[in-house]
């Protein structure tokens, strides 16, 4: 096991077709993926499972290369909107012992975990990243604010980049301007913010929800509360830690008053979670690092967790990430702040986490690879392969699994 960036852990044509690569002909592997909104889907998901084959007949997929994990989603599985109560989700349930499956609500999660087991949460809260504005020539420009590195200069994302070269400014209002400052070696820039009133109030003020690129709609007021956790409260992220939007006070009060316990870690959530894999090799893959904080209150309550032989429940795979690169090699907690890129993908051996709650993330990416690093390959794929079946909804605002 290794630290760092490159090792298992230092921290829809007529139907849209679900593709796992174990599970296609080769003529079929060269179809392109499709996510844009309103594509055609005239056939019932169970039918993406029809016709199963190897991608490349020189290998059966093990989850050692990023293409294992590679399959197309029907575009109307893709959730654009949250559903109408936070809790209303369905929870698909992975006993990785048993290797079964079970279909439940959300609420039900009540019903697994205990009373001793403690549940950790990532309270970051996102903030209104996205600016458009424009260019001095009129054109439209938009500006993804990643990381603020004092003095308002702030690392980020910004379109058409080619366009904005340093000394450039892009308006968002009359009173708020950005200064383009320097590239990165990320391919990002530095940006300098301008504004009357102070930048974190222009902000707030003008900035949008950066929802992520496959929720094919503009933002709206509801996404600025549905787009964040009811324990949300740390400003920093640029998108959320999804897995917590399904609850709702009331289904943290119910298991409060059961016995179990709640324990806040944070992690600022960066752009680079809605990033591919670019390379088949997956220690080839330079990780995007994070800010994550575990404070000394959080060490010890989780440290006593253990110690009496209970269980610790991850809220998503952002708590995952930060709990994993906290935690020592045989699982103690101290208190510990700094910047995390750990990649966790199979084979890894978790050292503090018990179980995972998470939503269905995109193909070739670190997240589904975390997911399989946890249940198994060949388990996580039946349980991506069941949740089309049964026509789950994918990605930020979608549904739930629970891996027991």
């Amino acid at each position: 096991m290794r630290l760092g960036r490159r090792g298992h852990c230092s921290d829809v044509g007529e139907r849209s077709v679900h593709r796992f690569p174990s599970q296609l002909q080769p003529a079929e592997a060269a179809q392109s993926r499709r996510h844009s909104a309103g594509s055609a889907y005239a056939a019932p998901a169970a039918l993406a499972f029809l016709r199963f084959a190897a991608v490349n007949t020189q290998r059966t997929p093990d989850g050692s290369r990023v293409s294992d994990y590679d399959f197309e989603l029907p575009d109307h599985l893709i959730a654009q909107q949250p559903v109408a109560q936070r809790d209303g989700s369905r929870l698909l349930v992975v006993d990785r012992a048993a290797g079964t499956i079970a279909h439940r609500q959300f609420r039900d999660i009540l019903d697994y975990i205990p009373s001793g087991d403690a549940l950790v949460v990532n309270t970051t809260k996102v903030i209104r990243a996205r600016l458009l504005g424009t260019r001095p020539s009129g054109a439209p420009a938009e500006v993804l604010l990643l990381k603020a590195l004092g003095d308002n200069v702030w690392e980020a994302m910004v379109q058409p980049g080619a366009k904005l070269q340093a000394g450039k400014f892009v308006a968002i209002a009359d009173d708020f301007r950005v200064e383009m400052l320097e590239p990165t070696e990320r391919g990002t820039k530095l940006v300098r913010l301008h504004a009357e009133g102070g930048v974190a109030h222009a902000i707030e003020r003008y900035g949008h929800i950066p929802l992520p690129p496959y929720m094919t709609r503009a933002d709206t007021a509801d996404d600025a509360s549905r787009y964040q956790t009811v324990y949300a409260e740390q400003a920093g992220s640029v998108a959320a830690p999804t897995a917590g939007l399904h609850f709702t006070d009331d289904v943290l009060s119910q298991l409060s008053e059961k016995g179990v316990l709640r324990a806040d870690v944070l992690l600022h959530v960066g752009a680079g979670t809605f990033r591919p894999i670019s390379v088949d090799d997956p220690t080839e893959h330079v990780m995007h690092d994070e800010w994550y904080q575990v404070t000394a209150n959080t060490a010890r309550a989780l440290n006593g967790v253990k110690a009496a032989g209970r269980s610790v429940w991850a809220v998503g795979t952002t708590s995952m990430r930060t709990l994993e690169s906290a935690a020592a090699e045989d699982g103690t907690l101290t208190a510990t702040e700094g910047t995390t890129d750990i990649f966790i993908y199979p084979p890894y051996r978790f050292k503090l986490v018990d179980h995972l709650l998470t939503n269905f993330h995109l193909p070739k990416s670190t997240l589904v690879m975390l997911v399989a690093a946890f249940a198994g390959y060949d388990l996580s794929m039946r349980a991506y392969r069941e949740a089309i079946e049964q026509r789950y909804r994918f990605y930020s605002y979608g549904d739930a699994m629970l891996l027991v």
